[in-house]
C-alpha cells in the first residue's frame, strides 16, 4: 500500500512539471493591463516553463505549442487575496467560533482547509496571504507544502500559522477556570518571550508574523477606539524581531488606539482597520504602510453580531464607510483582502471588489489592490501581480468588461496558475 501511494505521488508530480515545460500560446481577445490601466485588443501570451515569456500582438505559436483561446474573454493577472484564514469557516458569532475549536479536531480542519484553499483558487486568487491558523498551530504550512509539492490544488500561500495575543486578551475565554482550554492564538507575555516565540513561528515555516494589537472596541466623540494588548516594548520587540529575522508583520487593529500602537511597533500592514483617522492615515501614508480593510466580512457579520449582543459591529461598518474614501484620498496603499473564513467559504471572496468600488474606489484601482499593490505587500514584485515577460503565469478570465462591471470577477470563467490550467468553463464554448 506505502509503495502504491508513492507511485501515485511521483505520477502527479511528473504530471505537474510535465505541464510547466510545456509551451503554452493563450490567445487573449482583451488584455487588462493592469499597471497602465488599459485593455489591449488582440493580445497573445507566451507561456514556458511555468512562466511567461512574451506579450504582444503578433506572437506566432512555436512548433508543438498548446494554443487555449481566449479570445471572447478579458484576461488579467491572477488574484491575490492578502487576509485569509483557510482554517476556519465562518464565525459570525463566538458560539460560532468556540464548536470549531472545541468540536472539531485540526486534522479534521485541516481537511477542510484543503477544499478552500481549493474554492480559493476556482474563484481565480491564484495567491494567499493566510493569517492565522486560528488554534490549528501549524496546520497552513503543512496546506502550503501539499499545494507546493502537487498533492492538492490551490493556491501560492503564504502563511502566518498561530498569530499572537497576550494572557487573556483572545478566545476562547469565559469557561470554568478549572477547564484547560484551547487557544486560539499563541498566548505570550514579555519581550524576551516574544522574541524567542517569533523564532519558534519562523522555524516551523510562517512567512509572515500576525498579531492582535487591540481588543474591547467601543465609541466615543464619533470615533472608534479600543483597549490595546501588548505593551509598546511588547509589541516593538516583536516586530524588530520579526524584521530581523527577514520577515514583515501584519497587526490586527480595530480602533484608533490599537492602530497607533500598532504603528508605533512599525508594523508592515494594518489589519481590517476601520478606526483610521487623518493623524493614523498620515503616518501610513508617510511610512508605506500597507491598508488591508477587508470590508466584506464587516457587512457579513454586523447583524448577526448585533443582534447576538454586540451592537457595536453595525458602528464598525459605518466608520469604516467614512475612512475609506479619506484613506484613498489621502493616498494609503490599499491593498485587497477579505478575511475569507470569518465568513463562509461558500461566500465568493471576490464581492470584496464590489465593496471596495462603493466605497469610492476605480474599479480598475481595485484590481490593482489585488494584482500589483498585493504582490509589493508580499515582496512578490519579480513574480506575481501583472502580465509581463518573466513572471509566473497565473491568469485569470471572465466574459464582461471589468472596467463597466467589477461584479464580473464573481463569475470568473478561466484560471492558470503557473502554465497549468486550474479552471476552463470555456471548453465548451469551443
Amino acid at each position: 500500500m506505502k509503495t502504491f501511494r508513492m507511485l501515485i505521488f511521483i505520477l502527479g508530480v511528473v504530471l505537474v512539471q510535465t505541464a510547466r515545460a510545456q509551451v503554452i500560446l493563450v490567445k487573449a481577445g482583451r488584455l487588462l493591463d493592469v499597471r497602465g490601466g488599459q485593455v489591449q485588443s488582440g493580445q497573445s501570451i507566451l507561456i514556458e516553463n511555468g512562466r511567461i515569456r512574451q506579450v504582444g500582438a503578433n506572437i506566432s505559436a512555436p512548433a508543438g505549442a498548446r494554443v487555449i483561446d481566449l479570445s471572447n474573454a478579458m484576461v488579467l493577472p491572477g488574484l491575490i487575496d492578502t487576509h485569509t484564514h483557510i482554517l476556519l469557516q465562518g464565525d459570525i458569532t463566538a458560539q460560532d467560533y468556540d464548536d470549531q475549536l472545541l468540536k472539531e479536531s485540526i486534522p479534521y480542519r485541516t481537511i477542510r482547509a484543503t477544499v478552500s484553499a481549493r474554492t480559493a483558487l476556482m474563484n481565480g486568487f491564484t495567491t494567499i496571504r493566510d493569517v492565522e491558523t486560528e488554534g490549528a498551530m501549524y496546520a497552513d504550512v503543512d496546506v502550503k507544502t501539499a499545494i507546493e509539492r502537487g498533492v492538492i490544488p490551490g493556491p501560492r500561500m503564504f502563511v502566518s500559522t498561530r498569530a499572537f495575543a497576550p494572557t487573556g486578551m483572545y478566545p476562547l475565554l469565559g469557561y470554568s477556570w478549572e477547564l484547560k482550554m484551547p487557544e486560539g492564538v499563541q498566548i505570550i507575555d514579555g519581550a524576551d518571550n516574544i522574541r524567542r516565540a517569533v523564532r519558534e513561528q519562523v522555524k516551523y515555516g510562517a512567512d509572515w508574523i500576525k498579531y492582535y494589537s487591540d481588543r474591547k472596541y467601543y465609541m466615543k466623540d464619533g470615533a472608534l477606539h479600543s483597549w490595546v494588548n501588548f505593551t509598546d516594548e511588547e509589541a516593538k520587540a516583536m516586530v524588530d524581531e520579526a524584521h530581523r529575522l527577514g520577515h514583515k508583520v501584519a497587526a490586527h487593529c480595530m480602533g484608533k488606539e490599537g492602530i497607533e500602537a500598532a504603528l508605533r511597533a512599525g508594523v508592515d500592514s494594518v489589519e481590517h482597520g476601520p478606526g483610521l483617522d487623518e493623524e493614523t492615515m498620515d503616518t501610513m501614508a508617510r511610512r508605506g504602510v500597507y491598508w488591508c480593510p477587508t470590508i466584506y466580512v464587516v457587512a457579513y457579520v454586523a447583524k448577526g453580531r448585533a443582534e447576538a449582543g454586540a451592537p457595536i459591529w453595525l458602528d464598525i461598518q459605518r466608520v469604516e464607510a467614512n475612512a475609506f474614501p479619506k484613506a484613498l484620498k489621502k493616498g494609503v496603499k490599499i491593498v485587497f483582502g477579505t478575511d475569507a473564513g470569518g465568513f463562509s467559504w461558500t461566500e465568493n471572496e471576490a464581492k470584496e471588489f464590489g465593496w471596495m468600488v462603493k466605497y469610492g474606489m476605480q474599479p480598475i484601482d481595485a484590481i490593482r489592490a489585488a494584482t500589483i499593490t498585493a504582490a509589493e505587500l508580499l515582496d512578490q514584485q519579480q513574480n506575481l501581480g501583472a502580465i509581463e515577460p518573466g513572471k509566473y503565469a497565473d491568469l485569470v478570465a471572465v466574459s464582461g468588461d471589468l472596467l463597466k462591471d467589477i461584479t464580473e470577477l464573481e463569475r470568473v470563467k478561466f484560471v492558470m496558475k503557473g502554465g497549468q490550467v486550474m479552471r476552463d468553463d470555456y471548453l465548451r464554448e469551443r
